[in-house]
């Protein structure tokens, strides 16, 4: 698996149009946080790497460039002091040592290239993981507002149904009968306590009619 796979596969653009068609966006879009990181976790190990091979042969390199001016110096120093073989030994390594420094410094430079490369590589990995999550928190907010919209939709959907006013109209229907029983219900009672009353009032007058003939029959005589 190559690294970097998020960057060359998986560009935004096409991780975006893959979140709008999903089900879930909010998921989707975690998922590809998930790889992401996991991928950046993986490319700054391989950096970390390449870095170290740049900071290696840049080390050589430099050794072998000391070594080469010491052995010139010393090659000057014997020369001056007629000692041709002396200065003839330190000519030689002088040699050995520019063939390794041209080598370390070609290497160093490859590596160096290379670890460049990547960490701009890096970078624009990490810049596309924040652009992402940045993403997340949009699409949540958007996903939350959907919903909330939806959830609001469907509860006012029913207010003006068919079935919702029709269920409204037996309630009514039921309320009226209720009022006209209670209303019945209190004429009968109404009846009754007349009719009570009729008699009891009935009972009275006997009661005045009989003391008004006991009265007349005093005096008649």
């Amino acid at each position: 698996m190559s690294l970097f796979k998020r960057l060359r596969d998986l560009t935004l653009s096409n991780v975006y149009a893959l979140i709008e068609k999903a089900e879930d966006p909010v998921k989707m879009t975690d998922q590809y946080l998930r790889d992401m990181q996991e991928d950046l976790e993986e490319a700054e190990k391989a950096v970390a790497a390449q870095i170290a091979l740049e900071k290696k042969f840049k080390q050589l390199y430099e050794e072998q460039e000391a070594l080469v001016e010491k052995r010139d110096e010393q090659a000057h120093l014997a020369a001056q002091n007629k000692n041709i073989e002396l200065a003839r030994r330190a000519l030689e390594e002088k040699k050995a040592a520019e063939q390794k420094m041209n080598e370390y410094k070609a290497s160093y430079e490859q590596n160096k290239a290379a670890a460049d490369n990547l960490r701009d590589k890096l970078e624009d990995m990490r810049k596309q993981v924040v652009e992402l999550k940045n993403k997340r928190e949009t699409l949540v907010a958007r996903a939350n507002a959907a919903k909330a919209q939806r959830d609001i939709n469907k509860a006012m959907s029913g207010i003006g149904s068919d079935s919702a006013m029709s269920g409204l109209k037996r309630m009514e229907d039921k309320v009226m009968q209720m009022e006209a029983e209670a209303e019945a219900s209190g004429e009968v009672y109404k009846r009754e306590k007349s009719l009570d009353e009729e008699f009891e009032k009935l009972g009275k007058d006997k009661e005045v009619d009989d003391e008004l003939a006991e009265l007349m029959k005093k005096y008649e005589g």
